[in-house]
């Protein structure tokens, strides 16, 4: 067989049952389906496959001499990851085949990854948990000893007065309090306060626990104040400065905040959610970090020749400058609704339609495009001439999902980012080269000039597009003619 020349493994099977129990005795890394086989269709093979919990992520390429559009469509339904008309070329088999095996491969990894990224947090939140139970424990005996307690009469005069030691009394230290109203040794909107909730314990019988705050010589003091009966007429004060755990609690929260923006600056926000969450088994089987996505649209752009300039540049200038760029284009981003996936040296990477799907996510990320060119003519090489950016776009399927155990990185996989990459790289300085795929679904509200067919790496050859402006807007096109003419 052609395939076990290539270095492939291959059992073959000459009906649907027996390939079924062949799957059932050693899993296989992908399955080649005949439609047209004996006791059962291909399409009844693959469904069965996608059936089991075992098999399910299986990919399964059909092969049938059947070229029309309903049999595909069919064959995607029941689950098929690809369809090869016959005849067919040696060639066209294996790239299809390989393509399958390394998008499985890297699920795969994804899969393994996450599970380890996610007992990781488990062990940390355990570890957590643990030391808030016993911060809390520790709390619980602090907070059992008061810091003051004093009893007052029905009428606010003081009949006892008990600090702790070491407690420093703000409000009039060293005055003495017993004999003497409220009001006249405290401010007395606080003697008001203390007053009325007095008033309340002695009519109710129940303790009331109330906070307050006051600032003696720009100082802010914070209070818990817990009030019960103490016998006819009168009740006890219970108070406890809580204002080192009120700082730390505020500490806690803006450091709490800091990490959160950190994060969102590293992943998307669903996936970050993700992440924080306590995530069972299940959850991570049905893609909760690694997904594929039928449909997203990619975007790869480089500055050009930056690499001359560079070497012509300080390097604190350098990466100032680079700065300046690509927060004009993050910035961008964020107007467009779109996910930034990466920067590699002076090359930026976005993806429409991911991590939330979209479905305008073409148009949105030509929008992108068209906006990037006219941004980037506001920064100039030290000749004066403007920079210049090579833009290729695809619109395909892709793997995204969270790699790293340290340090965290959203990225994108599949056959449609290579092919964008190779739309960049193969594109010419001022323009923006999309494929045939991306063209097909914005043909009619951009304006677009056929490049032509050109060879693509990994690909053959492949027709492509000039994006040039919107439909009712011809200014970015002449912006693209006049730098494509300065170029040349």
């Amino acid at each position: 067989m052609m395939l076990e020349k290539q270095g492939y493994q291959v059992k073959e099977a000459l009906s649907g049952q027996v390939a079924l129990d062949f799957i059932e005795t050693a899993l296989p890394d992908i399955v080649l389906l005949d439609v047209n086989m004996p006791q059962m269709s291909g399409y009844e093979v693959c469904s069965q496959i996608k059936a089991a919990e075992r098999t399910r992520d299986l990919p399964v390429i059909f092969l049938s001499a059947a070229s029309e559009a309903l049999n595909k469509v069919y064959a995607f339904e029941v689950g098929g990851a690809d369809y090869i008309t016959k005849p067919f070329q040696l060639e066209d088999v294996l790239i299809r085949v390989e393509n399958q095996l390394t998008i499985q491969r890297q699920k795969r990894q994804l899969t393994e990854q996450n599970a380890r990224l996610q007992q990781e947090i488990r062990d940390r939140q355990q570890a957590e948990a643990a030391l808030r139970r016993s911060e809390a424990q520790n709390q619980a005996v602090l907070a059992a000893i008061p810091d003051l307690m004093f009893r007052v009469r029905r009428d606010g005069v003081y009949l006892d007065y008990f600090p702790s030691r070491g407690f420093y009394e703000p409000l009039m230290p060293g005055v003495e309090r017993i004999g003497r109203q409220m009001s006249d040794v405290i401010p007395a909107e606080m003697a008001l306060r203390q007053q009325q909730y007095m008033e309340l314990v002695l009519q109710t019988g129940e303790i009331e626990i109330y906070e307050q705050q006051y600032e003696v010589d720009g100082r802010l003091y914070e209070e818990e104040v817990r009030i019960v009966v103490s016998g006819e007429d009168e009740v006890l004060f219970i108070v406890r400065d809580i204002g080192d755990r009120r700082r730390i609690e505020r500490a806690l929260y803006e450091a709490q905040r800091k990490s959160e923006i950190l994060l969102l600056n590293i992943l998307p926000k669903v996936i970050a959610d993700q992440l924080k969450k306590n995530q069972d088994s299940a959850a991570q089987e049905n893609g909760a970090i690694a997904e594929q996505f039928s449909e997203a649209t990619i975007l790869f752009a480089d500055i050009v020749d930056f690499t001359s300039q560079a070497a012509r540049t300080r390097p604190t200038d350098l990466v100032s400058l680079l700065n300046q760029i690509f927060s004009t284009f993050d910035q961008l981003i964020e107007q467009h609704g779109l996910e930034k996936i990466k920067t590699i040296g002076d090359a930026y990477m976005a993806v429409g339609g991911l991590p939330i799907p979209r479905n305008d996510h073409a148009e949105a990320i030509a929008d992108l495009a068209l906006d990037m060119q006219q941004s980037i003519q506001q920064f100039h090489r030290d000749n004066g001439e403007p920079f210049q950016l090579r833009i290729g776009i695809n619109t395909g399927a892709v793997v995204a999902g969270v790699i790293g155990i340290k340090k965290f990185s959203y990225d994108l996989w599949g056959d449609t980012v290579n092919v964008a990459s190779r739309m960049e790289t193969q594109g010419e300085a001022g323009k923006i080269q999309v494929t045939a795929a991306t063209y097909q679904r914005i043909k009619h509200s951009y304006r677009f000039e056929k490049r032509g067919a050109i060879a693509v790496k990994g690909k053959g050859e492949m027709t492509t597009y000039w994006l040039l402006a919107k439909a009712c807007d011809d200014k970015p096109l002449r912006a693209s003619v006049e730098l494509t003419a300065k170029t040349n």
